[in-house]
Formats: C-alpha cells, structure tokens, sequence
C-alpha cells in the first residue's frame, strides 16, 4: 500500500501570534506540524504497519519546513518531499499536491481535516477533484480491507458510516490515531531518510491576501444590578446588538 500524507507548517497553539505591518511576525514564534495533519501521519503508519507499504509525506512550504518534515520522518515516513513553495492559498496548495500525485500510484492520499492557521478544510476537496478521486471528510476512523476503506465520519448530530475503493483522498481528524511521538531510534533514522526539493508547478492566483490584523481587544464586563431588566436589554439591544 502507499500512502501520501500531507503536513502543514503551522504556529503552535499555545504561541502568541502578532504582526509585523501585513506580515506575520515569525520572530520566536514555534511551528509545528498541523494537529490534524498529526492525525493522519499517525494512521498512515499505522495502515503500513497492517498491510506494508509506504508512507510518503508532502509539504508545500520553503527550507524553514524541513525541521518539522523531519519529524515526520522520525515518527515513521520512509521518505518526504517537498515542494519549494510559499503556501499562498488552498488551491495552489491543492494543484502542488496533484501534480506530484497524479502519477504515483497512492492508493490513499491523507491530511487532516484542516489546517489551524487559516482554517479553510478546502485542499483535501481540491485535490480530489483534481485528481477524479473521491473524498471523505471529516474521517475518524478509517480500516483498509483489499482495494476498500472502510469509514467513519462527522456528520451534523451524529456520525456516519461510508466505503469507498481505493484511492481515495480523506481529511482526518480525531479519534483516527493517537499521536506519536518520535523515538531516539526514529530521531537517528530520520536523518538518513530522503527528502526530495521539487519545484512548483505554474498556477494562476485565485486569491490574494492584502493585509493581515489582530482581532479587537475584548471590552471589559458591564455589570447590571439584579432587577434591572429595561437597562439589560438596552445594552444588549444597542451596545452588544444582539437582539
């Protein structure tokens, strides 16, 4: 079996984010590989554990990515690439992907559901329709009996059970795997593990990011003395605006 899993490079959650004009501001800022994307590189190990195989990760980003990528590598992957790209929007991060896996042979190409930074759950769906491959998401369980997945996913209110052939395209998310954490013996292997530097492929822009700020500060609480209802609903109606 192969398996592309890919990662993204992303701030860790407990990092305070600023900004440098429009610019993130990457100063002491620590990046980490997407917890959903964690998810997935997990059960794709876990899939070659089961039924051999390899597993395969993809990075769209610039050298800065490599750190995380080989982590990946120490938690498992037998070998990585990387496309020499800033990651500007979901569909050149999807059409990157596509172009690398049209002619390889996945039998499942998995990431997490969606990245933390912006948030989008677009790519998975993309590269899918790029490559005429059925997508599932948001996946969390997922088993492999011959040439079929057998799923469970998220639905509003509950939770649905789906199988599909292979290959297929998932967008993973907890409970699918737990975590794991690289061993010494990983950490060692990981750096004679190949990593490959490709170039992007040409895409027309679709979206382009013209400035970046912080959220509003939160407003201290306004207190309403016990009884006062026609004060309560005056700030919630003109001060709050909700209702």
């Amino acid at each position: 079996m192969k398996i592309l899993v890919c990662i993204t490079h992303v701030p860790d959650t407990t990092s305070k984010i600023s900004f440098s004009g429009d610019a993130l501001n990457k100063d002491g800022l620590q990046f980490i590989i997407g917890p959903y994307d964690d998810y997935a590189l997990a059960r794709a190990i876990e899939l070659k554990e089961q039924h051999g195989g390899t597993v395969t990760v993809l990075n769209v980003g610039t050298a800065e990515t490599d750190q995380i990528i080989r982590k990946a590598l120490a938690i498992g992957a037998d070998d990585a690439v990387r496309i020499d790209a800033e990651p500007t929007g979901s569909f050149f991060v999807a059409k990157q992907i596509a172009e690398y896996a049209k002619d390889k042979g996945f039998d499942l190409i998995l990431m997490g559901r969606e990245s933390i930074d912006f948030n989008g759950g677009l790519v998975h769906g993309m590269v899918g329709e790029l490559l005429g491959l059925p997508v599932v998401t948001p996946v969390m369980r997922m088993d492999v009996d011959g040439g079929k997945a057998k799923m469970e996913k998220e639905i509003d209110g509950g939770k649905q059970q789906v199988e599909a052939e292979l290959p297929l395209v998932a967008g993973c998310q907890e409970p699918i795997a737990e975590w794991k954490i690289p061993s010494m013996r990983g950490i060692m292997s990981a750096r004679s593990k190949p990593l490959e530097v490709i170039p992007p492929v040409g895409v027309d822009t679709k979206v382009a990011f013209s400035a970046f700020e912080e959220p509003a500060p939160r407003k201290g609480c306004t207190f309403v003395d016990a009884g006062n209802e026609k004060e309560l609903v005056d700030l919630l109606r003109n001060e709050a605006k909700v209702i």
